[in-house]
């Protein structure tokens, strides 16, 4: 199994708890995602995560293809870091650690997203054509969209 990496850091000038209360919402997901991935939250959730959420999601990634992904919530550390896993949806593996550090000015949010692909080596091609490219538009607009609500 390839395992592949993401790492993406930002500051924001808010505070720790402004910006824990933020991402620690599941329901803030789908204003921080691209509008073309179409992301709903499927299943009633809970405000506030904690360890052991489960979080069902409808996306279409392709062609307008909606796929369910489900994820758990398998570590909270309020408010330094949480931690989300796919348990059931388009890869193999998929784990997202969300990283939060008190800073003078403001805060710095760490995402840190290790993924692998299913289909072995057709995975490994599909992600040199598109899933890598996806992968990095979805957290440029992440990034600008974040940006804009901090």
């Amino acid at each position: 199994m390839k395992l592949y990496h993401v790492q993406r850091i930002q500051t924001f000038p808010v505070s720790l708890e402004e910006s824990w209360q933020f991402f620690a919402s599941p329901l803030n997901l789908p204003k921080i995602t691209p509008p073309w991935l179409n992301l709903k939250v499927t299943e009633k959730v809970s405000s506030r995560m904690f360890p052991g959420m489960i979080i069902s999601y409808r996306v279409k990634p392709l062609l307008g293809i909606p796929l369910t992904w489900i994820t758990e919530i398998t570590h909270v550390d309020a408010p330094n870091y949480f931690v989300d896993e796919q348990r059931f949806g388009p890869y193999r593996f998929w784990q997202h650690q969300h990283h939060f550090r008190q800073l003078k000015d403001g805060v710095e949010v760490t995402d840190i997203v290790n993924y692998a692909l299913k289909f072995g080596s057709f995975g490994r091609v599909f992600h040199a054509i598109l899933i890598k490219k996806q992968l990095k538009k979805i957290f440029d607009f992440r990034q600008k969209r974040l940006a804009q609500i901090f």
